[in-house]
């Protein structure tokens, strides 16, 4: 029998209190007593520091999404499939996980944390699909000013990790399941929406 990896509860239990306190909050050593670990230095162990663990944290859910990614990218013909391409492995991805989850809230913390949100934006080389999938949504809207197409695709990260964000806390006050189906659904429709509305005015930031 496979030993378990001793970093994963590390993983977790960082992953519920980034979610729940926010990143720069939480020290390392809560983390290692949170996952049951006596070593209060085991995240500069496994992980090389903190930068590490929101590293790994954020590969773990890359490599979740990742080949639903790839498959649905694969069989986009238009807008409406790329952005499905991009959401809908998102929301599935959080599907699976139990109730109470805390992965939402995390990746929302590391967007909007200064420290960690270039580690959002990095790590493609290993999991490239929702990259290509950008640059296809962007090429199907190059009739519309760049710096909107730009701005658009940045409102909608924040956008869907926000609403995710907030379906997965409610249903952590409410005992439920989160509606991760219907919520996909939804966030596809309203982000297609988003990218091709009418421009008043071209807008860079």
């Amino acid at each position: 029998m496979p030993r378990p990896d001793a970093r994963v509860p590390l993983l977790d239990a960082a992953e519920r209190l980034f979610a729940e306190r926010g990143i720069a909050t939480v020290s390392d050593r809560q983390v290692a007593e949170a996952a049951g670990n006596s070593n209060h230095s085991a995240v500069r162990y496994y992980f090389a520091g903190r930068t590490g663990l929101v590293e790994a944290l954020l590969e773990r859910h890359r490599a979740a999404v990742e080949p639903a990614q790839q498959r649905m990218f694969a069989q986009s013909d238009s807008l409406l499939g790329d952005v499905r391409a991009l959401v809908i492995p998102l929301t599935d991805s959080f599907a699976e996980l139990p109730t109470p989850s805390w992965r939402a809230r995390f990746l929302q913390q590391a967007l909007s944390d200064p420290t960690t949100t270039e580690l959002m934006r990095a790590g493609t080389g290993r999991f490239p699909t929702s990259g290509r999938i950008v640059v296809s949504a962007a090429e199907r809207l190059a009739h519309l000013d760049r710096g909107v197409v730009e701005a658009r695709a940045r409102l909608t990260v924040h956008v869907v990790i926000t609403a995710c964000a907030e379906i997965e806390e409610r249903a952590r006050v409410s005992g439920e399941p989160p509606p991760w189906r219907a919520a996909g659904a939804f966030l596809c429709d309203a982000v297609g929406g988003l990218l091709q509305a009418p421009v008043t005015a071209a807008f860079h930031a």
